[in-house]
């Protein structure tokens, strides 16, 4: 069997106010991709403020906000991040997710998620 490389790489930026959590979902994403698409965390913001310098600074092709934003701040995000790199895709973790279900429900959502949105990004 002839061995695939994997796509990407694809440079992600979280908006996450739990630095720590966020590494480790996303460890636990990419890992589970890491045959199909090679994924490159480079950056958290803990604020909606440092969205905008980060993906600047980064240039990522996709970003992630978590559960704990509201769909407002969600899009905040979202065009916030648009306005900084045109083309950028971004995912937003349904509010209230981790809370409710907790981590494994997160990585369960992005595991459904996430494949799909990476296969319309353009590298």
């Amino acid at each position: 069997m002839a061995a695939t490389t994997p796509k990407g790489p694809y440079k992600l930026v979280t908006v996450n106010t739990a630095p720590e959590r966020a590494k480790r979902l996303i460890g636990r994403l990419v890992e589970a991709l890491k045959d199909t698409y090679t994924i490159d965390y480079v950056a958290n913001c803990e604020t909606i403020e440092e969205v905008g310098p980060k993906v600047r600074e980064h240039q990522p092709n996709v970003l992630f906000s978590a559960s704990m934003w509201s769909a407002e701040e969600a899009a905040q995000i979202r065009e916030i991040a648009n306005k900084e790199r045109p083309g950028i895709k971004t995912h937003a973790i349904p509010q209230g997710l981790q809370v409710e279900r907790g981590p494994d429900a997160i990585v369960e959502h992005l595991m459904e998620n996430v494949p799909k949105l990476l296969d319309t990004v353009e590298l």
